[in-house]
């Protein structure tokens, strides 16, 4: 095998890994824990809000920590083996895509998973600690006023990219923020349709 081709099997088995690290529906395994099948009760989303408001705080908070953490874990894993400098600077920003991918299409739920910002918040930990935080301020600050966590959700994911925009930072973190931002929106379609007729629930008014 040619070093080209080598290279290229490199990144690919890379992404492959990050998406199934992404892929593992923590949510639904811990709430089947509990007996209850995730996907039936409440929005239906697989993700820590869904299960914080069906099945308690605290196995939302771990829901969320888990969710983060298989998007941090590849990208952890590409970082300390420099494997962005060996092989390709664009292998961290697909690994992380790769990640999230994973938790919104996972094969094996059909590709039908959650909407992501808890994986691209682990993503944006392991790659730029001090955008994550700024985009944790935004989603803090927005649900506080607004009681809306899909709105705080997606400001908070587009706060994080215009934070790695606003520093001049390399391109492929520049798209990873903007990628990142594409794949949370997409997954909030249906939130962003109840936010245009004024139907989106509220913290403590009801499900998302």
């Amino acid at each position: 095998m040619g070093v080209e081709a080598g290279l290229v099997l490199a990144v690919a088995l890379a992404v492959l890994g990050a998406y199934l690290s992404g892929s593992i529906p923590f949510g639904l395994l811990l709430a089947r824990r509990r007996g209850v099948d995730i996907r039936r009760v409440g929005s239906g989303n697989i993700g820590a809000t869904n299960v914080a408001r069906n099945l308690g705080r605290g196995l939302g908070a771990l829901v969320l920590v888990l969710d983060a953490a298989k998007g941090a874990l590849p990208v952890a894993v590409v970082r300390l083996g420099e494997l962005d400098v060996r092989l390709s600077p664009w292998l961290l920003s697909a690994v992380g895509l790769g990640a999230v991918v994973g938790h919104c299409f996972p094969v094996w739920l059909r590709f039908r998973g959650g909407k992501g910002v808890a994986t691209a918040l682990g993503v944006m930990l392991a790659t730029d600690p001090l955008a994550a935080a700024g985009g944790v301020g935004v989603f803090a600050l927005v649900v506080g006023v607004s009681r809306i966590v899909s709105l705080g959700s997606m400001l908070g994911t587009v706060a994080v990219a215009f934070a790695v925009t606003a520093r001049a930072a390399p391109a492929p973190s520049v798209v990873l923020g903007w990628g990142l931002v594409a794949l949370v929106v997409v997954q909030h379609r249906d939130n962003l349709r109840r936010l245009r007729r004024g139907e989106e629930s509220r913290v403590g008014r009801g499900r998302r």
